[in-house]
């Protein structure tokens, strides 16, 4: 049997032996199933690749802000809209580096955590933190809008969630949390979009509506901003500053979720889509600022470290149902030690809002600011952009064309002309001084913001204070310039060149024009 097996096999067909074509096939055939194994591995890596790159996809193509890199300064009129000027950029805070290893140790350190379904119930752990000045008055503020009148606390948006975050404040959201807020970040929950990431409404498993910001596959520069807007506000509580109230880091994903605040931002009620509501009332435009001169003092005197915001302008001052401001976009903030006086960096920020010292020598302090609320509370009071190329070219910027009308003794004619209550004389003078006083081109003569919320609260304020004090430094200036002439006469000489006439600086023309 086995001699004819073997006779059977040792036959030739077409010249090879049968056991030698029966050896080939098999080895085909496992190449061949081989092959299939791999291409199915490989298209299904390829279809996962494409399921997480796309909502990726789904960026909207709107901007309204876009940031350019710029070498060298110009000057304001050759500038677009948003301005970044490249001047020196200190390495990353090492503390911010900590943090983020913090953050990605501390979900991955505890396994039961990432098995937590989201129907799990837990209540918001309590957070306590200082918040000074925060009472406001009441009242219609807007002819179409009333404002709440009573003060009954609301429930947390937290409530009902959760809670698996190690930091001691906030949530950590999944990926899958966020995709069922946001309808799998969908066009029509699309808010508004900035230099690093799109903003999205959602609706979170309890109800609450949030703001989603999903940062941009950019792993730096997404990176970089999530460690700084956490590492800045994920402690911080004030009624007018925007409310963190977690974030999610999973993969390349890099989310952070906001209290939602539904009544647009200033710079809508301004220039934009809200002003088909009406006309923003100078009462409530007044109650917009205080808020925001409370929540930045807050933030450079209140806390340590302080907080530079860096970027405040119109579109970032959110505004709710009661017209309380509230600010938000921290993603270009700095942290200032109490040993700081300064911290050099690269020029960042909107066009029309940045501090001149700021965009000249790249030295940022809490004055820039202070500089950047000046134009913005200008913009309230004149309605103007900061910087409209469709206007005259003496009326393009807006601090220069506000200096040249008090100068000329015009204070009236900069009011917005849409108001249709105009304010009082007092409110009127009041809101100028304080404004001029904040985008003083010195620095150091940059009121602090707790000064100016006692300026814009102080109802009985008089402009006789202001008018003495100017009176007093042109009296001190009159007699320091007879004191000189007197030793010029009695010593002749190389020091007469000194009679020459002294000029009032140009920084307090404006103010003596007020008084």
């Amino acid at each position: 049997m086995s001699v004819s097996l073997d006779e059977e096999l040792s036959k030739k067909v077409l010249g090879i032996k049968l056991w030698v074509m029966i050896g080939i096939f098999v080895g085909v055939f496992i190449v061949l199933i081989l092959f299939v194994l791999s291409v199915w591995v490989t298209f299904r890596r390829k279809s996962k690749r494409t399921s997480d790159k796309f909502y990726l996809s789904q960026i909207p193509n709107i901007s309204k802000d876009i940031r350019v890199d710029i070498i060298q300064a110009q000057r304001f009129h050759n500038q677009p809209e948003s301005l970044i000027i490249s001047v020196n950029d200190r390495p990353t805070d090492k503390k911010s580096e900590k943090m983020l290893v913090h953050l990605s140790r501390s979900k991955s350190s505890d396994p039961d955590n990432l098995s937590q379904c989201s129907s799990v119930y837990h209540h918001e752990r309590h957070i306590s933190s200082h918040s000074g000045g925060e009472d406001g008055s009441s009242g219609t503020f807007h002819k179409h809008l009333d404002l709440p009148s009573g003060g009954f606390p609301t429930a947390s948006p937290l409530i009902g969630l959760p809670e698996i975050s190690h930091l001691g404040w906030g949530h950590w959201f999944t990926l899958r949390d966020l995709e069922l807020a946001t309808n799998r970040f969908s066009v029509e929950n699309v808010l508004g979009e900035g230099g690093y990431g799109v903003v999205y409404r959602g609706r979170l498993i309890n109800g609450t509506e949030v703001a989603v910001k999903k940062l941009l596959n950019n792993m730096g520069q997404a990176e970089k901003e999530f460690r700084v807007e956490v590492e800045a506000i994920g402690h911080v509580r004030h009624k007018n500053l925007v409310r963190l109230l977690g974030y999610c880091i999973e993969g390349i994903h890099r989310m952070l979720v906001y209290e939602y605040v539904n009544n647009g931002n200033l710079e809508q009620w301004l220039h934009g889509e809200m002003c088909q509501h009406g006309t923003l009332s100078w009462d409530a435009r007044m109650k917009v600022i205080l808020g925001t001169a409370k929540a930045l003092a807050y933030l450079h005197e209140a806390i340590e470290p302080k907080i530079v915001h860096r970027d405040i302008k119109s579109s970032n001052i959110l505004i709710d149902d009661g017209f309380n401001a509230k600010i938000s976009d921290f993603g270009l903030a700095k942290l200032l030690g109490s040993g700081e006086s300064h911290v050099t960096t690269r020029v960042m920020g909107t066009f029309g809002y940045v501090a001149p010292e700021y965009a000249n020598s790249g030295l940022l302090n809490e004055k820039s600011d202070i500089y950047s609320f000046g134009v913005l509370l200008l913009e309230a009071l004149t309605g103007r952009d900061p910087v409209d190329y469709g206007r005259a070219a003496d009326e393009v910027n807006l601090v220069e064309w506000l200096k040249m009308m008090v100068g000329m003794r015009k204070s009236e004619d900069v009011i917005d002309p849409n108001l249709e209550v105009k304010p009082s004389t007092r409110a009127l003078k009041r809101t100028l001084l304080v404004a001029l006083r904040c985008v003083d081109p010195a620095a150091d003569k940059r009121p602090k913001m707790t000064q100016v919320v006692r300026m814009l609260e102080a109802d009985e304020y008089t402009y006789r204070e202001w008018r003495n004090r100017s009176q007093d430094r042109r009296n001190r200036k009159s007699r320091t310039l007879s004191m000189e002439m007197e030793l010029i006469k009695d010593e002749p000489g190389p020091l007469d060149i000194a009679t020459s006439k002294v000029e009032v600086p140009e920084s307090h023309k404006s103010d003596i024009a007020l008084a």
